[in-house]
């Protein structure tokens, strides 16, 4: 039996994803990176993207909206805005969020923040990447 450890990922709304797990690759702010059982201790923050959480053997693509990861060599905490797994993430939603943050951003409206509307596409165009890896 393959070595494991623990993983929560935790949104507003409550746990996400609670269990034992044999690997996670999640996307740092400074680049992405992976996590073994018994690995060193660090805290980071997280970007946009996705986390692959490998279970039994199996990996299980996540969609998240940044964050911030503690990593300790038995358990593993992600603090995440929203996480998502493939199997979950509503196409019909993430392609019409997309659609009206491009319409927003080509739109130059005077009242445009234009961070907040480029972090939306972003969030889409990921929701959107790894609804396209359901297994």
């Amino acid at each position: 039996m393959a070595k494991t450890f623990r993983l929560d990922i935790v949104t507003p709304q409550g746990a996400a994803f609670t269990a034992e797990v044999e690997h996670l690759r999640a996307p740092g702010t400074q680049g992405s990176f992976g996590v073994l059982p018994g690995h060193t201790p660090f805290m980071t923050s997280l970007a946009v993207g996705e986390v692959d959480i490998t279970v039994d053997g199996r990996v299980r693509p996540m969609a998240i909206s940044g964050g911030f990861i503690e990593v300790l060599p038995d358990h593993s905490v992600i603090l995440a805005q929203t996480a998502e797994f493939a199997e979950d993430i509503d196409v019909q939603r993430a392609e019409e969020a997309l659609h009206r943050a491009e319409d927003r951003i080509k739109a130059h409206a005077a009242d445009l923040d234009e961070t907040r509307a480029r972090a939306a596409l972003n969030r889409s165009v990921n929701r959107l990447h790894v609804a396209g890896k359901k297994g």
